[in-house]
């Protein structure tokens, strides 16, 4: 595969994370190749593999693996690994709604939007990109 060739940047594969209900982010061994432009110097970059069906409409589907930028802030509208309540991780796209709450916003109409007081709901990263495997 020419664009995985050996200065390919390989990422550690932390786990799973629901595009659905909010499951565990598991520790892993594993590592990924990326494309090197989804690498943000200076930051920890790592893989996580999408479980769920609620990311469909983003074109993140069961089974791909989103790169990640680990940071704890995020802007309007991005989409975020989300940890609530401390314990339980999800993939959902983040906005601040009035009253100090946030809104976890799936990308399938079939699903309802999670919303929070912004201190149960921590930024763990940004996704910089989606890896499909065929």
């Amino acid at each position: 595969d020419p664009e995985q060739g050996p200065s390919a940047p390989t990422l550690p594969l932390l786990g799973e994370i629901a595009a659905g209900l909010p499951i565990e982010a598991i520790e892993d061994r594993e590592t990924l190749s990326v494309p090197p432009d989804l690498v943000r110097p200076g930051r920890r970059n790592y893989v996580l593999r999408v479980r769920g069906q609620s990311m469909v409409d983003e074109q993140i589907r069961d089974g791909d693996f989103i790169v990640v930028s680990a940071q704890d802030t995020a802007e309007d509208g991005q989409m975020v690994v989300a940890l609530v309540d401390g314990e339980s991780a999800t993939l959902k796209k983040l906005y601040r709604e009035p009253g100090g709450r946030v809104r976890l916003q799936p990308a399938n109409p079939a699903m309802e939007p999670i919303v929070l007081d912004a201190d149960r709901v921590t930024v763990q990263g940004i996704v910089v990109g989606v890896i499909r495997r065929y």
